[in-house]
C-alpha cells in the first residue's frame, strides 16, 4: 500500500504543480480583472482540475503495483500522463482563445472583448492603423473607448450590419479604439442608476442596491454602467465626477 499511496502522492504534486502555474499564470496575466468571472471560465477550470489532479492520480493509486514489472508500470502510467496531457493543452488552448483583450466602453455599455472575438484580418488592420492600441499575443487585457468612426459612412454602415446583417460591431475593430481618458466625458453622459437598467431584474436590482450601500455607494444616483461579458455581467459603479471606478458588483 506504501508503494501506491507514493506513486499517488507524486503524480499529484505534479499534476498539482503543472495546473497551478497555468491557470495561476493565465488569472494573474490575461485573465486580471473582471475578465476571470465574465467569462464564466470555472467550468473549464473544472474539468482540468477533474482530469489532471483527480482522475490522472487516482488511475495511478488503481494500477500502481509493486508486483508489477517496472515497464509495464512506466508505460501505464504514461499513458495516463498523455491523456492528461492532451486535456491540460486542450484546456489551456480554450482558456487562451478565450483570453480577454479588452475592457470597452461604446456608446452607453461596458463590453468585454475576448481573443477569439477578432478576426484575423481586423488585428492586421489595427496594427496597421492603431498600432498603440492593436492587439498582440502577449497583449494584457487594456480599458479602452471604442466609439463609432468619424467617417458618417463607416459609421452607418457598422451600425446597420450589427443590426441586419449580423456583422461586427466596432467594439470587434481595435482600428477604431481610443485612450479610455478621451472618452469619460461620453461615459459620465451614460451613467444611470440601478433602477433605471431595464437588463436587470426586480432581484438583481435589490442585490445590487444592498451591495452598494454596503460599501458606501448611493444607489439612487447615477454612477453606474453594466458590464457585459460572454456569459455573465457586472455592475460597474464609477464616480460621477472624475469617472473612476469605484467598484464592480456581481449581480448573483
Amino acid at each position: 500500500m506504501r508503494f501506491r499511496l507514493t506513486a499517488f502522492g507524486l503524480h499529484l504534486a505534479g499534476s498539482a504543480c503543472a495546473l497551478t502555474l497555468i491557470l495561476g499564470g493565465l488569472y494573474l496575466g490575461w485573465y486580471r480583472g473582471p475578465g476571470w468571472y465574465l467569462s464564466g471560465v470555472a467550468k473549464v477550470v473544472l474539468v482540468l482540475a477533474v482530469v489532471d489532479v483527480a482522475l490522472g492520480p487516482t488511475l495511478t493509486l488503481i494500477i500502481a503495483n509493486p508486483a508489477k514489472p517496472r515497464r509495464e508500470l512506466a508505460r501505464d502510467i504514461g499513458m495516463i500522463v498523455i491523456v492528461q496531457i492532451a486535456a491540460l493543452v486542450y484546456g489551456t488552448l480554450t482558456l487562451w482563445g478565450g483570453r480577454p483583450l479588452y475592457y470597452t466602453f461604446s456608446s452607453d455599455r461596458l463590453e468585454m472583448v475576448q481573443a477569439s472575438d477578432l478576426k484575423p484580418p481586423e488585428v492586421a488592420l489595427a496594427r496597421q492603423q492603431n498600432p498603440a492600441l492593436a492587439p498582440h499575443w502577449y497583449s494584457l487585457p487594456r480599458w479602452v473607448w471604442a466609439p463609432l468612426p468619424d467617417d458618417p459612412n463607416a459609421a452607418t454602415n457598422i451600425v446597420n450590419s450589427t443590426i441586419f446583417g449580423g456583422g461586427q460591431d466596432v467594439i470587434d475593430m481595435p482600428r477604431y479604439f481610443k485612450p479610455w481618458s478621451e472618452g469619460l466625458g461620453e461615459l459620465r453622459k451614460q451613467l444611470t442608476t440601478v433602477d433605471e437598467m431595464k437588463q436587470l431584474s426586480l432581484a438583481q436590482k435589490q442585490t445590487v442596491k444592498a451591495r452598494m450601500a454596503a460599501a458606501g455607494l448611493d444607489p439612487g444616483q447615477r454612477n453606474a454602467l453594466l458590464m457585459w461579458g460572454d456569459v455573465r455581467k457586472l455592475l460597474v459603479v464609477f464616480d460621477p465626477q472624475s469617472a473612476r471606478i469605484r467598484a464592480r458588483l456581481r449581480l448573483d
